[in-house]
């Protein structure tokens, strides 16, 4: 979008939110760059500059505004709505795999050279893996300073820098002030959190947002000691590379308040980009709804409760194995289901409240006896198949997965079928045209609205909502009476 020229100025010139994240405005006379939305008088056309990433804007050596924050805006939605090789790049960078593994690592990931890989990056976003992580790094090194009392060789090494120099250069380079500096325009009226491994911030998202069935979705198949509705919140146990966190994630009309408790300071980028992810808060409700609201039969559903957002997961891994133990089971019994295992086999952890456990992992369960599985022996084979092709990395569900390819896989097992396929694909892998004809509650909503009641002519008529069938769902299931539909009360 950054190449419309004068779509850009007319979205500055009308403060226009819809567009943050997915463009960012630099100024030649002031030397810095900017959201959309920023609220300073917009400047002269001939001196404004548009670049598609924060890193392409630093690296062209403009530094960010001090009012607007455009580090702290939404993600770009192009990375969630696309399967191309830049976007797996970007999720991926996203899940903090450059600052582990290098550009190597993050090659390797998507089966390509880092050369390949640092030609199409910066083709597209203007800034090549490492200049994108830099950027992600300075706007978490931002968040630690302005939020914590944390020391500042503490709060480098936190938000992934490899030396105090390095870090100091960074935030004076993208900011234009010192560490120090940072922290003394906040402390006055925003006094830092008490707590060295506790984090309060808040994620931004593009209005409108329901969250009556992100929430509520979320909150209605909970796993009692891995995730909670309490105080108000959704909070559930997080497993991190470097240690766990307990997060609580509440819905404010203007954000989603967020309070983390990390064991390592260093899971902070990855943590905030699962949980972005889990609320699927880098999507474009417009642009969904649009197309949504221009069938008929669903425009009053849209008109209804715009917004609506598909609950997604912080662990790809984690859901694939709840969606088998879902199959063909009420919610509650997949929740009984899921709860032993996390008892059986689930690390445990100091409890905070109703939260005690961290999800099994793959590993843990692919040695678990079979016979101790209270489902049929057909389905206990689908859940030891799944489990073992995940263990051993046979099935890639990471957030840089080839959508196709792990489809493709997941049929190669017994007992995984097109409604559990697609679900794991809506849910795990994210894509935003996964499409569940199959599903009872669909085809209830279809029947009750006057849409196709078979699978195949409901996957016909539904070739209109794409490339946002998963958000059609949403809405479909809404008609229905069920907890999922409904924010849970305080």
């Amino acid at each position: 979008m950054h190449e419309d020229v004068e779509r850009c100025v007319r979205a500055v010139q009308s403060k226009d939110a819809r567009f943050d994240g997915w463009f960012y405005t630099a100024v030649v006379t002031t030397g810095i760059y900017c959201r959309p939305s920023c609220p300073v008088v917009p400047p002269k056309p001939e001196n404004m500059r548009f670049y598609p990433s924060a890193a392409a804007a630093q690296q062209a050596g403009f530094r960010a505004c001090k009012r607007c924050r455009p580090d702290a805006s939404p993600g770009s939605p192009e990375w969630n709505h696309r399967a191309d090789v830049v976007a797996r790049a970007m999720r991926l960078i996203a899940d903090g795999v450059v600052d582990r593994e290098g550009v190597p690592g993050l090659a390797a990931h998507l089966g390509y050279s880092p050369r390949q890989i640092e030609r199409l990056l910066n083709a597209e976003l203007g800034a090549g893996p490492l200049a994108l992580a830099r950027a992600q790094r300075a706007q978490t090194a931002r968040l630690l300073i302005e939020t914590t009392a944390l020391p500042m060789g503490d709060i480098a090494f936190g938000a992934g820098f490899a030396s105090i120099r390095a870090f100091n250069d960074t935030v004076r380079e993208v900011f234009a002030l010192t560490p120090s500096e940072l922290r003394d325009r906040v402390a006055r009226g925003h006094p830092a959190t008490a707590g060295p491994g506790s984090l309060s911030l808040r994620l931004p998202f593009r209005a409108p947002l329901c969250p009556d069935n992100l929430f509520g979705h979320l909150v209605a198949t909970a796993v009692p000691g891995v995730e909670e509705w309490r105080d108000g919140a959704y909070r559930r146990t997080l497993r991190l590379p470097h240690g766990h966190a307990v997060v609580a994630l509440r819905p404010h009309p203007d954000h989603v308040a967020c309070t983390l408790s990390l064991t390592d300071l260093r899971d902070l980028t990855i943590a905030i980009s699962r949980c972005r992810r889990l609320l699927d808060l880098d999507a474009d409700p417009v642009a969904v709804d649009e197309l949504l609201r221009s069938d008929p039969l669903l425009e009053p559903l849209v008109e209804k409760a715009p917004g609506r957002r598909v609950p997604r997961t912080v662990d790809p891994a984690e859901f694939a194995v709840r969606a088998v133990l879902g199959q063909q089971v009420s919610t509650a019994a997949a929740r009984t289901h899921a709860a032993r295992l996390v008892t059986a086999h689930g690390d445990p952890i100091t409890p905070v409240g109703g939260l005690t456990h961290l999800f099994p992992g793959p590993e843990a369960l692919a040695g678990l006896d079979p016979s101790t599985l209270a489902f049929p022996q057909s389905r206990r084979t689908t859940f030891t198949t799944l489990v073992a092709a995940l263990a051993s990395d046979g099935i890639d569900l990471g957030a840089g997965s080839d959508w196709d390819k792990a489809r493709a896989a997941l049929g190669e097992l017994p007992g995984i079928g097109p409604w559990t396929i697609e679900t794991i694909a809506m849910r795990a892998l994210g894509d935003p045209d996964a499409f569940i004809p199959t599903d009872l509650g669909v085809r209830a909503a279809a029947r009750d609205l006057g849409l196709p009641g078979t699978p195949a002519a409901l996957t016909r008529r539904a070739a209109a909502w794409r490339p946002w069938r998963a958000y059609a769902v949403q809405y479909l299931w809404a008609t229905g009476d069920h907890a999922i539909n409904r924010l849970p009360a305080a």
